[in-house]
């Protein structure tokens, strides 16, 4: 029966996509997102929203604390590179949202170091155009590289395991990745109740470069205790939503998200020992900084 629902979503995801007449895909979800979330002009003012959280995360059977920061701003890509432009008199321009999530976990020898960049089209909240993961610690280094390419991904890997080293591959596009739901989640129509199924690829924040495979995910969106985010600045804490994520083999995962605009990540926390709560919060053009 699961594998029945799971090629009936695979195939609905996949509709949407090919059916899209525009450059932004639809989603079966999309109808439960503010599409003009982006489109505010907090993300117009030059800067960043850089946030800061106390992080936990079991990295040899025991729970590492740590920082981690999300950086949230706005560019302009062009189309021949996928980057970021430096010419702004091209015809080949369009806006993304770039995620920026970057850590360093001590452990008892040495750190693990994650920087993971997931970029989303303006006006698309449901869809990665690029996402990309870097690890680095004393056993080796490991980049992963997803970018739009028709309706599949273009999947690039250098991984230091064996069976892997390095390669390309290709993957469906239309699931949605974990990785993304920091942000995709704050662009919900937040209503009690609401309830939907998506097709989730899982974090790809790790030093492996196994080919994802997507798997049914129920995302249901509830009211909130203050209580929940008492540790919180209350500065920030505002109407809050709690979203929770489950799904039958990854790990289920609970987002507090404040209820006002910008609609900030205050807490997040995963079955599988992770956590995130909201430490500090600026908006600053961190690239001018000498």
């Amino acid at each position: 029966m699961m594998q029945t629902s799971k090629l009936l979503l695979i195939l609905v995801f996949a509709a949407g996509v090919s059916n899209s007449c525009s450059q932004s895909a639809s989603s079966p979800a999309d109808p439960y997102l503010q599409k003009d979330w982006a489109k505010n002009a907090l993300w117009d003012d030059g800067k960043a929203e850089v946030i800061t959280y106390d992080a936990e995360r079991v990295v040899y059977g025991k729970s590492r604390s740590f920082e981690y920061t999300y950086v949230l701003v706005k560019e302009t890509f062009n189309k021949e590179y996928q980057v970021k432009t430096d010419a702004y008199n091209r015809n080949d321009l369009y806006e993304v949202m770039k995620i920026n999530k970057f850590c360093r976990i001590p452990t008892m020898k040495y750190p693990y170091h994650y920087l993971t960049s997931v970029f989303l089209k303006r006006d698309n909240a449901s869809l990665v155009h690029k996402l990309t993961n870097t690890s680095q610690e004393w056993c080796g280094n490991t980049a992963k590289s997803f970018v739009e390419d028709g309706n599949n991904y273009k999947y690039q890997y250098m991984s230091y395991w064996d069976g892997q080293g390095n390669g390309t591959d290709k993957l469906r596009k239309g699931p949605w990745f974990e990785d993304q739901l920091s942000y995709t989640l704050r662009t919900l129509n937040f209503e009690e109740g609401i309830t939907f199924d998506i097709l989730l690829y899982p974090m790809q924040i790790s030093s492996r470069a196994n080919l994802p495979e997507a798997e049914i995910a129920t995302i249901s969106i509830t009211r909130t205790n203050a209580e929940d985010l008492s540790h919180i600045d209350p500065a920030f804490v505002s109407n809050p939503w709690k979203v929770n994520v489950s799904r039958a083999e990854g790990p289920d995962l609970s987002f507090w998200i404040n209820g006002e605009y910008p609609n900030y990540l205050l807490r997040m926390e995963a079955t599988d020992g992770r956590k995130l709560s909201m430490k500090s919060l600026i908006r600053d053009a961190y690239w001018a900084h000498e």
